[in-house]
């Protein structure tokens, strides 16, 4: 199977690269060579995907299936649809859990679950690029299968401030300083070891009967946030020094939260994962958080250049717990 992600490298798609690899897939990465594709098997082809100048080798393929995982906005979908049109028996797109109702009106998520989120413009850009998708499957035949991952894991830290990309939170602990957790922190939620999404993902390439139809792909752990964070303290070899503010506050104080709180984790979130374990029989996510965040420190101390504190996120951590505090 000839497959060709856009994208690939990074903290979601590496797993789902190298799960690929060890199943016979003929990979191809598409990058435009700033990180270097460094996965045993891989072909890679360097270029920008916005560039079709760079993009003649591309050209010279036709695909069982394409994945584009850095697809953002609706001119990317249309970019995409008229570069593989005839040319891929599978497109399928990144989207993401976050376009889900918000709020939600039930809080068990399946794919039928409406999609509405006016609050985030990432979240809105992704259900205009799925409508745009739907269009084209419904209209012209494109073949699509559309994948929304929850809160992802594997080279980042899923917590909702001073996290992800951010070494902020965790320097934090580290230093017994205080750290934020959003609300009273029983809100629930699911983080998803990337290892764990490969499996449910890998398992829909080439899978025709997935033409047409939406998937999440999520861990079966649900977790309180304060247990996220005590979890997270507990593998760092500390313990948390946490104050619980209300989101509402916090984006009071420092509007950039609203998308990532108000519109995504303020609220508990529950997701059924039948249906990609009906299309991939014997998919289940088995590394536990307290397994998967000890991986991720561990690949942080190894890397050491990946531990990026902020100043402009130390700011904003620091402006909030002043404010509280002088309530």
């Amino acid at each position: 199977m000839k497959v060709l992600f856009i994208g690939g490298t990074g903290n979601i798609s590496k797993e789902s690269s190298k799960l690929a690899i060890s199943r016979g897939v003929d990979l191809y990465v598409l990058n435009r060579g700033n990180s270097k594709v460094d996965i045993a098997g891989v072909t890679s082809i360097i270029g920008d995907i916005n560039k079709l100048e760079e993009l003649s080798e591309l050209q010279k393929h036709k695909w069982d299936v394409v994945v584009n995982w850095i697809a953002f906005t609706p001119e990317d979908i249309e970019r995409d649809i008229a570069l593989f049109k005839g040319k891929t028996k599978q497109y399928i797109f990144i989207s993401s859990a976050s376009c889900y109702q918000t709020p939600l009106n039930y809080p068990v998520i399946t794919e039928s679950t409406p999609l509405s989120n006016s609050s985030w413009e990432y979240s809105h850009n992704k259900i205009l690029c799925e409508d745009r998708l739907q269009k084209a499957y419904r209209e012209e035949g494109f073949p699509i299968t559309i994948v929304r991952p929850s809160l992802t894991y594997d080279t980042v830290f899923p917590i909702a401030i001073g996290g992800f990309r951010h070494y902020n939170t965790v320097d934090r602990i580290l230093k017994g300083k205080e750290i934020i957790v959003h609300g009273d922190g029983t809100s629930l939620w699911t983080v998803t070891h990337a290892s764990d999404f490969a499996k449910g993902f890998v398992g829909l390439l080439g899978l025709l009967p997935a033409i047409g139809h939406a998937f999440h792909i999520t861990s079966d752990e649900v977790l309180s946030w304060n247990m996220i964070y005590k979890i997270l303290a507990n593998a760092l070899g500390k313990e948390a020094n946490v104050v619980h503010i209300a989101s509402d506050y916090i984006c009071k104080i420092e509007p950039s939260f609203t998308g990532t709180l108000l519109a995504d984790k303020a609220e508990s979130v529950l997701f059924d994962n039948s249906k990609i374990k009906v299309f991939v029989p014997g998919f289940k996510a088995t590394i536990p958080f307290s397994e998967g965040i000890v991986k991720t420190i561990n690949w942080f101390n190894a890397n050491p250049e990946h531990k990026v504190i902020s100043p402009e996120e130390e700011q904003k951590i620091e402006n909030i717990l002043q404010a509280y505090h002088k309530l």
